[in-house]
């Protein structure tokens, strides 16, 4: 992954062939042109659980129609960080009542929060490369 900078507050990572651009609000210097890197963080979860439903899903012939997930972030004052986060599979009554539990666990298998739960060591460092 390349991280390359781009005008005022824009971050970019391209990525298995993918340009991935990044802002920061108005309020912090940036344009508000595209998600901020934490917006994306959060959105990672969401969406890493809405792919692991909508395979359940597909696997048993449901249909997705209806289906829906709202992730909620808990903020702790204290620290200042995200204290927690609820994630809820919206279903439609027509949902099968025998999967209900099923589905939830499905989501559980979410590798991004898989990763959180056994969080990988990070390091920064610096390289200089002649120009």
């Amino acid at each position: 992954m390349k991280i390359t900078f781009e005008g005022k507050k824009k971050v970019i990572a391209e990525f298995n062939g993918h340009r991935i651009v990044t802002d920061q609000p108005v309020r912090a210097g940036g344009e508000g042109s595209a998600p901020a890197p934490f917006d994306l963080f959060l959105a990672s979860l969401g969406t890493c659980a809405g792919i692991y439903v909508k395979s359940f899903c597909e696997q048993r012939g449901i249909s997705t129609d209806g289906i829906s997930l709202e992730q909620e972030m808990k903020y702790n004052a204290e620290t200042r960080m995200i204290g927690g986060v609820e994630i809820r599979i919206v279903l439609p009554e027509t949902f099968p009542e025998k999967y209900r539990d099923a589905v939830i666990n499905a989501a559980n298998l979410c590798a991004v929060k898989k990763h959180l739960h056994n969080a990988p060591e990070m390091k920064v460092v610096t390289e200089v490369r002649s120009t």
